[in-house]
Formats: structure tokens, C-alpha cells, sequence
């Protein structure tokens, strides 16, 4: 059992500090206090946290802690800590070590016996959880999928027989990838995209992975994305249609049957495949290699 000193020790306090993901006005008063009586803010981005501190006139010594540095400003950081300073671990937005740098210092200053307290705040994932009308009682958070197309499918092959519901982030400009990934993996399961929580173009998109799939190739969301993916739905499995099916196969069963089907050679062969599912020649030649390579 680690021994965790207290400030009467004479020992510093970490404090983990929740900001807003948007709005302004989601920031505790608690918050506000903190910052202005920490001696330094460790932030993920000092351009960013400077905006915050301006908008409530704060003045606060700045120290930037991101994933490239902080092997070495976690440990910069304890040093500060046990020589009695107040630190405010922030991140650009939300809570710090949620899917954001944190997890790190807050590891290292609890094996030094430094107290860690949390200051709880806005979370995207959370607001997009209650907003999103979708039986929410049990979740699994992930964080972001892989970046490369190989490894988030084989995370979404770890998660099919998931009975929770499934709670990710994504960056806009891989989102019809993912759903695409997840749609041909996980089945027709209800869904909704959460995008630009607590901001001016806030938007919550409902329905199935089909329907978020569609809409997102005639017009691709942008802005911050939570996406949810509901536990399997038997009726929505059912009401597949035979298109739908055929864009679950994977891509590169569906170009040998194609070929055989047909006689045409395999270059026809993904054309028509591409066109079956709405995707570029490119796109579904970029789908054929990560299913060879699977």
C-alpha cells in the first residue's frame, strides 16, 4: 500500500484539472480556484490553456506537457512537486489522461508519495453518453481506434462479441473509414455521432451504422467526433438488405466473385465491386490490401 503525503508534510500537490471541451461556461468554480492558486500549469498546449486563462483573467507561470515531452517533464515536474509547488495538470480540453497526456505524471508522482487530486469537469464522451438516447446503463470507453486501417480492424474484430455498448473518439477525416470498418465488422448496429459537443455547430447524428455510413459519404461530419455503436440489434440484422450484405463481404471474397461469376478479370472485377459499396477505385483498392494483409 503506497503512503500518500499530505501539503501538512510540507510535500506539493498535483492537482488534475478538467477544462472545457467547448463552451466556457462548463468550467467549475472549483476549477477557476485551483488554477489561480497553483504556482505553475502544466499544459498540453501553452497557446491554447492561454486563451482559457486570458478569457477569466488569469496570470499563471505556463509549462507545456504533451506526449513528446513528457518522459522528461514528469520527471521536471516531481521535482517542483516535492520541493512544495501546486501544479494544474490541464489539457486542451476535457480531463487530463482521458484519451490526453497525464497518465504518466500522475503514475509518477503517486510512486513518489505525492498526493493527486482530481478537479472533475466537462467530458466529450459523457455529455455525448446522456445526450445520445441510447440505453447507456453499461460501456466500454476506448479512446481512438488505430490510425492504420489494419489495426483498427482487428480491434473492431476484438470487440464483436462486446455486449456493452461501445464509446470511441475519432478524427473527422478517418470517420468513413471507421464506419465502413465497423458496419462490414460489426453489423447494422445502432449508432450516433456525437460532433462538436457543447460547441456553436454542436450536432448529434441517430440512427444505424448504415444510415451514419450514408450520410457521412454524401457529407462527411467534421469538427470533434465521439462516435457510440449500441450492442447488436436482432431487427436492424434482419432488415439487411442483399446490398447490404454484398458490402459486407470483404472486399477481396467479393472480387473472386466477381471474376467467377462474370469471367471478367480482376481489375473489372474491383470496379464493380467499388461501385457496389459507394467507393472510389482507389478506395477499394487501398480495402483489398489491408484484407490480403489481414
Amino acid at each position: 500500500m503506497t503512503k500518500i503525503r499530505t501539503n501538512e508534510t510540507g510535500a506539493g500537490r498535483l492537482y488534475v484539472v478538467a477544462t472545457p471541451i467547448g463552451n466556457l461556461e462548463d468550467i467549475s468554480l472549483r476549477a477557476l480556484r485551483i488554477l489561480k492558486e497553483a504556482d505553475l500549469i502544466a499544459c498540453e498546449d501553452t497557446r491554447q490553456t492561454m486563451k482559457l486563462l486570458s478569457h477569466f483573467d488569469i496570470q499563471k507561470k505556463l509549462v507545456s506537457y504533451h506526449e513528446h515531452n513528457e518522459i522528461t517533464r514528469a520527471a521536471e515536474l516531481v521535482i517542483d512537486l516535492e520541493q512544495g509547488a501546486k501544479v494544474a495538470l490541464v489539457s486542451d480540453a476535457g480531463t487530463p489522461a482521458i484519451s490526453d497526456p497525464g497518465h504518466r505524471l500522475v503514475s509518477l508522482c503517486l510512486r513518489h508519495g505525492i498526493e493527486v487530486v482530481p478537479v472533475p469537469g466537462a467530458s466529450a464522451f459523457v455529455a455525448a453518453l446522456a445526450a445520445s438516447g441510447m440505453a447507456i446503463e453499461e460501456f466500454t470507453f476506448i479512446g481512438f481506434l488505430p490510425a492504420r486501417q489494419t489495426e483498427r480492424r482487428k480491434r473492431l474484430r476484438a470487440l464483436l462479441n462486446e455486449p456493452r455498448m461501445i464509446v470511441l473518439y475519432e478524427a473527422p477525416h478517418r470517420l468513413l473509414e471507421t464506419l465502413e470498418d465497423a458496419f462490414e465488422i460489426l453489423g447494422n448496429r445502432p449508432a450516433v455521432i456525437a460532433r462538436e459537443v457543447t460547441k456553436l455547430y454542436e450536432e448529434f447524428l441517430r440512427g444505424h451504422l448504415k444510415d451514419l455510413l450514408a450520410g457521412a459519404r454524401a457529407k462527411e461530419p467534421r469538427g470533434e467526433i465521439t462516435l457510440l455503436i449500441g450492442p447488436p440489434d436482432p431487427a436492424a440484422q434482419a432488415d439487411v438488405s442483399a446490398e447490404d450484405a454484398t458490402r459486407a463481404v470483404p472486399i477481396a471474397r467479393r472480387v473472386e466473385e466477381i471474376v467467377k461469376e462474370s469471367g471478367v478479370d480482376r481489375k473489372a472485377a474491383l470496379k464493380q465491386a467499388a461501385r457496389e459499396r459507394g467507393l472510389t477505385r482507389r478506395e477499394a483498392y487501398k480495402q483489398l490490401l489491408v484484407t490480403r494483409d489481414e
